[in-house]
């Protein structure tokens, strides 16, 4: 067995694991995560939509698979195994991409830990002040991790940051949940590691289905390292300090120090975290802010627009620029965004494009460029520059540094609650959208998480 002083990094991650308790977190990370955990919930019961086929099939699926009914299917009526509810509740948590993220990180970590915590508050009859720890833990874990290796590096090999690091969050959060000690949580580390995996190829689905299953993948396989480590499963006892280590597989220029450092004390995993108003990839949300601020002044049209120019930071062009991921294109959202004068889920599920001709014609004259001014925010801050020039030749500019929803930019109380009855609404009817905001919010204080587990895992029906 690798010892402290030869594993180091390894061990001191497993120690704050193992030794985590729920009163040690300070009172505003514990708030903070409550508001996550409730806007995450929001999040994920919207992709149980039985319209969308993400949820759908991901559902279908581990349904068909069978195993012991001890935890809730979002939306789906009926309960399976611990590990397919993580992969199909995971799945549905980065669906409708408009859950909680990390800028810094870029991750979104949300999606993965409320799925991995809820089941195995189900299934070991935790509490539901255990369940908004484990999301705390988890998150402060995937976090650390991504900042560690680099989110621009991960990207430039090829990785998802959500994916490759959602993993060892969900190995931190299930750990917790199952009482590993630090020799088993070294373990569950190491197996996460032997599983740790997601390539940006989802760019090329345009269904959208397998962009949300890496956040799936990631919980199952976290979930799968903790519990094999539980029952004595042997795995990689170095992972962060010796050997074939996940800085050398994931990362050409990592900061290892940054997985460790103030252990325990800083958690701006959690209290860095940004609350989503729209549906669609963050690195877009700074540029419809300016957008919807142009058409609150002007009352612009799209018949009155000759072209967009969106400027963004060079290391963030390449997830926006055309993607064939309605989600992540600024050649899709910010047409639809000024057309609708909004921008909804069912945008990113459903082409509207495709019956509308001056809406196509709009994408076309959507353009995405780099800006070196921006660069030395990113990936702290999406910072965009937006720029439409009409048919008549006014030029209307905005500068967006921070978006709404980030911790510097909040969305207020009664806006959190109205997108909450927004996505929740499009289920469940409105005297049940109120009850799951309620448990959701009650969760530190409830003494298990049947309620809440009841109120996600009814059958849904589209509203």
């Amino acid at each position: 067995m690798t010892t402290p002083a030869q594993a180091p990094m390894t061990e001191a991650l497993a120690d704050f694991v193992a030794s985590f308790r729920p009163e040690s977190l300070p009172e505003a990370v514990r708030e903070t995560t409550r508001r996550l955990v409730t806007d995450g919930t929001a999040a994920l019961v919207s992709a149980g939509n039985p319209a969308f086929s993400t949820g759908r099939i991901i559902s279908e699926f581990v349904r068909d698979q069978g195993g012991e009914a001890v935890c809730s299917v979002v939306g789906q009526g009926f309960r399976t195994s611990v590990v397919q509810a993580v992969l199909a509740n995971g799945t549905m948590g980065y669906a409708s991409d408009v859950e909680p993220h990390h800028p810094e990180g870029i991750l979104h970590p949300v999606a993965v830990m409320i799925p991995v915590a809820l089941a195995l508050c189900e299934a070991e009859g935790r509490s539901g002040r255990d369940m908004i720890a484990a999301v705390a833990l988890g998150l402060e874990v995937e976090y650390r991790l991504s900042v560690a290796l680099g989110p621009s590096e991960q990207y430039a090999l090829g990785f998802h940051p959500s994916a490759v690091c959602g993993a060892f969050g969900a190995a931190a959060a299930a750990s917790f949940l199952l009482g590993l000690d630090r020799a088993r949580v070294v373990r569950a580390f190491g197996l996460a590691a032997c599983q740790a995996s997601g390539l940006m190829a989802w760019e090329s689905d345009p269904t959208e289905n397998a962009r949300p299953f890496q956040m799936g993948m990631a919980a199952r396989n976290g979930v799968t390292a903790a519990m094999l480590a539980g029952r004595g499963f042997g795995g990689p006892t170095e992972v962060f300090d010796h050997g074939h280590t996940v800085f050398h597989a994931f990362s050409r220029s990592p900061a290892p120090e940054k997985l460790v450092a103030d252990l325990g004390t800083a958690w701006d995993g959690v209290m860095e975290m940004a609350i989503k108003p729209y549906s669609c990839v963050a690195f877009l949300h700074p540029a419809l802010d300016a957008l919807f601020d142009i058409v609150a002044e002007t009352d612009l049209r799209p018949a009155q627009v000759e072209r967009i120019v969106m400027r963004f930071p060079r290391d963030g062009i390449h997830c926006i620029d055309d993607n064939p991921l309605k989600s992540h294109c600024a050649q899709y959202v910010l047409p639809v965004a000024l057309t609708n004068r909004r921008l909804r889920i069912a945008d990113i599920f459903f082409d509207r494009r495709e019956e509308d001709a001056e809406l196509r014609d709009l994408c076309g004259r959507v353009s995405v460029t780099s800006d070196p001014e921006l660069d030395p925010l990113f990936p702290d801050f999406y910072a965009t520059k937006l720029e439409i020039t009409t048919r008549d030749g006014q030029v209307h500019s905005r500068r967006m540094d921070i978006a709404r929803g980030y911790p510097e930019a909040p969305m207020t109380p009664e806006e959190l609650s109205a997108k909450f009855g927004d996505l929740a609404g499009a289920v469940l009817p409105a005297a049940e959208v109120a009850g799951l905001e309620a448990a959701a919010q009650g969760l530190w204080e409830a003494p298990d998480v049947s309620d809440y587990a009841a109120r996600v895992g009814a059958r849904f029906e589209t509203q």
